[in-house]
């Protein structure tokens, strides 16, 4: 294949020196408006592009930043550390989930075991023409992390680099992603905890969510305990329910800073807590299947305090199958403010967390630690609000 041309061919066509060429392409406000013309023309006529590449190399840096992430949708597994933090729907960051109704084998939007032999796609209730149905699948914590991250690329002109493996293959990729980047921003438990610490030893990287913690990286969070507070305090104080239960889809730091802080909320307003928290091991198949016991066992709490949004969609989609009206005869909270809680009816009383700002962050603790690597390790907690909507009993506002 012919060498195409090169900032040298450019320059000599142009008549100018091949620093104006390489200013001309990346500031060209420092060029005079008729000596960039040159320089274009001459570009245009010799077909030259700038390389990417080489101009990172004159700068030692790429220009891009990676995210390592996954989509359950095209992970059966329901994706790397199914569950998570404030961020891990299903797999995904955020809350802790598992499907969500990524898989197939749902039955009435409740998770149940797929029949032996069935194909995994076939008897999906989640119509993808419904509006519920489509934000059951997306955008969920993730998508909305993802998408600040890519938004504040785009506005600080970094490319962005965004891959993912499963299971086998995840810590390859993620060292293919981190060989090609400047920095890399990553989601809680996607990779093993010992391949994170060497990358970061090469480049900077930044967790959101839950975080390896002391291993000289930055770190993104938000208020779990604040947002878990008031939520059960709100049960409380303005609804006046005393018999609550906390349940999610697995245990997480996350997870667990919610549940103090549920356990806190109770002692200090005086409550005996009747129901033992719920971790049931099995994921969203096993939350549904604990509340349906309890449905059955007739010793259902007064509210569901559910560890994250996905774990209040299942619980409200067993609940409605078993005939409890939400709110009448229970309330449900979830955690996260991810889009279906919007549309489900009744409408989800949640506490939202910032996620398009915590993918920001993301990059711009990357960009400022390429400026300042001298820095310590940054660990910021963004805070949450909560949002008041039908399924503790309030109108939404």
């Amino acid at each position: 294949m012919a060498k195409g041309p090169t900032v040298y061919h450019v320059a000599e066509r142009a008549g100018v020196s091949i620093a104006t060429v390489s200013f001309t392409f990346r500031q060209p406000e420092k060029v005079k408006a008729s000596t960039r013309e040159l320089v274009l023309a001459a570009a245009d006529e010799l077909g030259y592009v700038p390389s990417a590449s080489a101009r990172g190399l004159a700068r030692g840096r790429t220009g891009a930043l990676g995210l390592f992430a996954y989509d359950y949708l095209l992970d059966p597994s329901g994706g790397p550390g199914v569950q998570g933090g404030p961020g891990m729907q299903g797999g995904l960051p955020s809350g802790p989930g598992g499907l969500a109704g990524a898989q197939g084998g749902l039955s009435g939007g409740i998770p149940q075991e797929p029949a032996a032999g069935a194909d995994p796609e076939d008897g999906d209730p989640l119509d993808g023409d419904s509006e519920e149905g489509n934000l059951r699948l997306f955008p969920l914590y993730v998508d909305e992390v993802q998408r600040g991250v890519e938004l504040e690329c785009w506005r600080r002109g970094q490319a962005l680099l965004v891959g993912g493996g499963n299971p086998a293959n995840n810590e390859a990729v993620l060292s293919d992603i981190a060989g090609r980047v400047d920095g890399l921003a990553v989601f809680p438990r996607s990779v093993p905890v010992e391949a994170l610490a060497r990358i970061a030893r090469r480049i900077p990287v930044v967790e959101v969510s839950e975080s390896l913690r002391n291993r000289g990286m930055d770190h993104v969070t938000v208020d779990n305990a604040s947002g878990a507070r008031a939520i059960t305090e709100h049960l409380i104080n303005v609804h006046g329910l005393t018999e609550l239960m906390f349940i999610g889809a697995m245990p997480s730091s996350d997870n667990d800073e919610r549940l103090e802080a549920f356990r806190s909320a109770l002692a200090d307003a005086g409550v005996k807590m009747r129901h033992e928290p719920r971790y049931p091991a099995g994921g969203e198949f096993a939350v549904a299947e604990t509340v349906r016991t309890i449905c059955q066992q007739g010793s259902l709490p007064q509210a569901f305090v559910c560890a994250t949004d996905q774990d209040a969609l299942v619980v409200m989609d067993v609940l409605a199958a078993c005939g409890v009206n939400v709110p009448k005869h229970v309330a449900v909270t979830g955690f996260d403010g991810i889009a279906a809680g919007r549309v489900i009816r009744p409408s989800l009383t949640t506490v939202r967390q910032p996620m398009e700002r915590m993918g920001r962050t993301m990059v711009e603790l990357l960009l400022d630690r390429l400026d300042h690597p001298e820095k310590p390790p940054a660990d910021l907690k963004l805070p949450v609000r909560v949002v008041l909507r039908e399924s503790c009993g309030c109108q939404p506002v």
